[in-house]
């Protein structure tokens, strides 16, 4: 089992129109020894790169699962790096980014073996956006540690602190032309549009990203793939209700929900759990082996 070089995906119409031809999707793939018997397309929080993921990536193909992970627009070995000239949120991930790797990954394994998007926390986001626009793209989602920012998903002091950071991040981002993340010690250097998105979740609990071509709250009701949604105990970031509204936006699909809780002295939380991901892996390993109607 190893890592595959990388992949660079170039993005249809170049990513954000102010530089042309400079955007691409930069994944690491990760093997299992013998001919895999599904892949997962994983899509990381804001932030976090596909390298973090090299143990729970390695967990997943021990259960004869290849990884296809990819760095978010700009992060990592993902192009270009947010700026003021940046242009995407969204709506561009879910309408650019995620089909182009869906079609990289198809074409590399062939249509016959079953693929999964794992989302983790935005990357969940984006890839419930990505279902909408494309029900029957891939066979099924994985959502870990990814749930709604809407306020209303939070309680009590968490609420409040949930609804004031994700308004200040937005303000921020708007001022001066995407957020420094990278400096203020959250989320890393990310788009101002895609900052103004996700504070708008958490205003008002619906997915209206700027620049969008399609009502996705209305294009949710196509959704029927089935769906895992793992919810992390001690997470206070994608909290099991706040991982509850996520799923709701999706009233046709068959959604499995698990409350991971530690295991064998795991350490775990919003983040963490992808150095240590054995629990999870088995959770998803064992959902993917279940047999579905077609």
């Amino acid at each position: 089992m190893a890592d595959e070089d990388v992949w660079r995906i170039a993005l249809p119409g170049g990513g954000d129109p102010a530089r042309p031809g400079e955007a691409h999707v930069a994944a690491l793939v990760t093997l299992p020894q013998d001919a895999p018997r599904a892949v997962v397309l994983l899509w990381p929080a804001l932030g976090v790169t596909a390298s973090y993921y090299a143990p729970f990536r390695a967990e997943l193909a021990a259960q004869g699962i290849a990884v296809v992970a990819a760095d978010l627009r700009g992060q990592g070995n993902s192009t270009p790096r947010a700026g003021r000239g940046s242009r995407h949120g969204y709506h561009e991930l879910a309408g650019r980014d995620w089909p182009a790797l869906v079609a990289a990954a198809r074409e590399r394994f062939g249509a016959e073996i079953p693929l999964f998007l794992l989302g983790h926390s935005i990357g969940g986001q984006v890839g419930v956006l990505y279902a909408a626009r494309e029900p029957k793209g891939v066979d099924g989602l994985l959502l870990v540690a990814a749930g709604s920012v809407d306020q209303r998903g939070f309680s009590g002091a968490a609420r409040l602190r949930v609804l004031a950071g994700t308004q200040f991040v937005a303000l921020v981002a708007s001022l001066w032309g995407y957020w420094p993340g990278h400096r203020l010690g959250f989320g890393g250097r990310q788009p101002a549009r895609l900052m103004r998105d996700w504070a708008r979740i958490c205003r008002t609990g619906r997915f209206e990203p700027a620049g969008a071509d399609l009502d996705y709250e209305a294009a949710f009701a196509s959704v029927t793939l089935p769906v895992l949604a793992v919810s992390l105990a001690g997470d206070g970031l994608a909290p099991r209700a706040a991982v509850d509204r996520l799923c709701a936006k999706l009233p046709r699909a068959e959604v499995r929900r698990v409350h991971h809780r530690p295991e064998n002295g795991e350490r775990i939380d919003h983040v963490r759990w992808a150095r240590s991901g054995a629990g999870i892996a088995r959770e998803i390993s064992d959902w993917i082996r279940e047999p579905r109607g077609t």
